[in-house]
């Protein structure tokens, strides 16, 4: 089991947060865990995206495409 830390959070976001998105998330920590895993997750995948867009511009500007 990983260790866990303690923060805190104004209660009106929590608040508002439990309201938009307690349907879709079992309890605000875990909406808070799923959040915080996006926002950190690997972006080699971002970065591919910009590296086919810079590709297929040159490309393009080449006549290929």
């Amino acid at each position: 089991m990983s260790v866990q830390r303690q923060i805190e959070l104004p209660e009106e976001l929590c608040a508002a947060a439990e309201k938009q998105f307690g349907a879709q998330f079992e309890s605000l920590q875990a909406l808070i865990e799923f959040v915080l895993r996006e926002l950190t997750r690997d972006d080699a995948a971002i970065l591919e995206g910009k590296e086919q867009r810079a590709l297929e511009e040159r490309l393009r500007n080449l006549g290929y495409m």
